[in-house]
């Protein structure tokens, strides 16, 4: 559990980073171009836990097969995709100074001023759950800033397909998914708002992951259950769920290296886990939250406490909300109806992570059929522009993923370029790794801005 002096700590980092930052964000709109204007029981200790028959994380779900493409416009397709994706960069990120916070933290976990790991936490729909994208984000963050482990992790094997890259889970048959597409529950489903439910013994979830220090997210509840942690087959301790209904978090520390960490079930009480997560010792975690099929107002419908107990648990230095695609898909959305909402969303995590910095990313394109063949979706640009004048409006950055790939109609060229697949509207693996590398290549120009603007001030006030 966290004590009294470390949420002091964070207090005081929080006021030092918003004092700091207020500065800075008006040194660095000086030096990034302008972003445009925003209109008007007991159980008996065993070295291993019995087999058990567990579904496991793997590859996503494969997609319809595309029509033979000749090499030939392959080649020109994958082409022009790069060339688009090169300039780019000559997009903006708009209101670029909401990312200062982000910042600021990022250089004082590389200096060494602030302990352990940094946190980025990515929500969004299939695009995110997919893991290929922020998969890369992650290795490159990691790379440049040190690896902080793989962050967190949903319990288990929450639905056919889910998969973290970096991590191996799985489950056995007696846990009840809530919180994906079409089963909300009743929104107890903390920090990556999809919860697994089991109320019979010897029901058991694992974890395969590095790190030192580990923590379990799972609920307290009257009449809870009770488990078992172990730890690479040794029993760690019996934990019980019982109390007053509340998040709760069980934190382990150990050595570093590989662990394998499981929860079995003790009895016939219920118990509800939301997810692991696994941290090493410094460096980055690039942690994605992502539901197939998912919306951005499904956040609305989790439990506010829950949600904000579980992400000021994980003290997030940047938060990244990338939806868009499904909404675009119904057509009950108005400008305005969609705009008010997803203001609200951005209230709910500001609400929950005041220290943070909040990235917005609009969809990418996407195509529908038609009788008459593949054409764009029109909706997608009422989309984006709500989204825009949300984020921009309180005080988020904006990041055009759409117009980064080249603007209304180029899902086309990406699937001819073998980078989208045939569906118009989810990528292949060398796309997803084309736009974490857009996403981290203007990330790493505007943090490039941020540090000479940071030089300049202390100069200027030594």
């Amino acid at each position: 559990m966290t004590n009294g002096k470390e949420f002091v700590d964070q207090a005081a980092n929080r006021r030092m980073l918003r004092v700091g930052c207020a500065l800075l964000a008006l040194l660095i709109v000086a030096f990034a171009a302008p972003p445009p204007p925003v209109p008007g029981k007991k159980i008996a200790s065993r070295k291993a836990p019995a087999k058990k028959r567990y579904r496991s994380s793997g590859a996503p779900t494969k997609a319809p097969r595309a029509p033979r493409v000749s090499a030939a416009t392959r080649a020109e397709a994958t082409q022009g995709v790069e060339e688009k994706v090169t300039s780019g960069a000559s997009i903006p990120v708009e209101n670029p100074a909401a990312l200062v916070p982000f910042f600021e933290q990022l250089y004082r976990h590389q200096s060494g001023a602030l302990p352990g790991p940094l946190h980025v936490l990515q929500y969004g729909d299939s695009h995110t759950a997919a893991d290929e994208w922020t998969g890369d984000l992650r290795g490159l963050f990691q790379q440049k800033f040190g690896d902080g482990g793989s962050g967190y992790t949903l319990a288990g094997r929450p639905y056919k397909g889910y998969r973290h890259v970096s991590v191996k889970t799985g489950s056995t048959r007696g846990w009840r998914t809530e919180g994906v597409a079409g089963k909300p529950g009743d929104g107890l489903h903390g920090l990556g708002g999809i919860s697994m439910s089991a109320s019979k013994p010897h029901e058991s979830t694992y974890l395969l992951a590095e790190g030192e220090v580990f923590e379990l997210f799972y609920l307290r509840q009257p009449g809870g259950g009770s488990f078992a942690l172990f730890d690479n087959g040794e029993l760690v301790e019996q934990v019980s769920t019982e109390g007053e209904a509340a998040p709760a978090y069980y934190r382990y520390e150990t050595d570093p290296g590989l662990h394998r960490l499981e929860v079995e079930t003790t009895d016939r009480a219920p118990v509800r886990l939301f997810g692991w997560a696994a941290d090493k010792a410094a460096g980055v975690t690039y942690e994605p939250l992502g539901i197939n099929g998912a919306s951005a107002p499904m956040i609305l419908d989790w439990n506010e406490d829950v949600l904000d107990s579980n992400i000021a648990r994980r003290n997030p230095g940047l938060i990244v909300l990338a939806y868009g695609t499904n909404e675009a898909g119904r057509k009950a959305w108005t400008a305005e109806t969609y705009q008010e909402v997803f203001t609200r969303i951005l209230e709910r995590i500001r609400k929950a992570a005041p220290a943070a910095a909040i990235l917005v990313i609009g969809p990418p394109d996407r195509y529908v059929r038609t009788p008459k063949g593949w054409v764009p979706l029109d909706n997608v640009d009422m989309i984006v522009e709500a989204q825009r004048q949300s984020a921009l409006a309180y005080g988020c950055a904006f990041w055009d993923l759409r117009a980064k790939m080249g603007g209304k109609g180029a899902m086309r060229q990406w699937m001819l370029a073998g980078m989208a697949q045939y569906d118009h509207v989810h990528f292949t693996a060398p796309g997803y790794k084309l736009i974490g590398a857009a996403v981290f290549r203007d990330l790493m120009s505007q943090y490039e801005i941020f540090l000479r603007a940071r030089e300049a001030l202390v100069i200027a006030n030594p």
